[in-house]
């Protein structure tokens, strides 16, 4: 009787763990297409619809302003993305500096007419409105 209880309970938390994995795989799916979404307007150089599309947390911590110097003193200078590969996406609640929450992390490689080999981190997260948006971005 105790190995069947076991058996049975095993078996309930492994269909747990199970859809918690596919829970957090459809949820990276669909950051990723956000995070595409939001590149193009990157790469167009539509810095300030980029900056319209992101979290209410980003837009808290980073005016329009700002966003449009930054972007053009650092992204613009870079040119024309080449390629972009993503290398890694990852879900977490956690994030150093950053209230809790739901985000994923995504990495591309990605190379660019004035400098060859960069990784770019874009981090959507669900936000208040229950949309991924964008809640950070770095080119390395």
């Amino acid at each position: 009787m105790k190995k069947t209880v076991s058996i049975i309970l095993l078996l309930f938390l492994f269909g747990i763990s199970h859809q918690a994995v596919l829970a957090s795989q459809d949820k990276e799916r669909t950051s990723e297409a956000v995070a595409k979404a939001w590149l193009l307007l990157v790469d167009e150089g539509k810095y300030s619809e980029s900056w319209n599309e992101t979290a209410t947390y980003f837009k808290g911590a980073v005016t329009m302003d700002s966003w449009m110097k930054s972007m053009q003193s650092f992204r613009q200078p870079l040119g024309k993305v080449k390629s972009r590969k993503l290398m890694s996406k990852k879900y977490t609640k956690t994030l150093p500096g950053a209230p809790d929450g739901e985000y994923v992390v995504i990495q591309y490689r990605s190379s660019f007419e004035n400098m060859k080999s960069a990784l770019e981190t874009i981090t959507p997260m669900l936000d208040k409105d229950g949309k991924w948006k964008v809640s950070g971005y770095y080119i390395k």
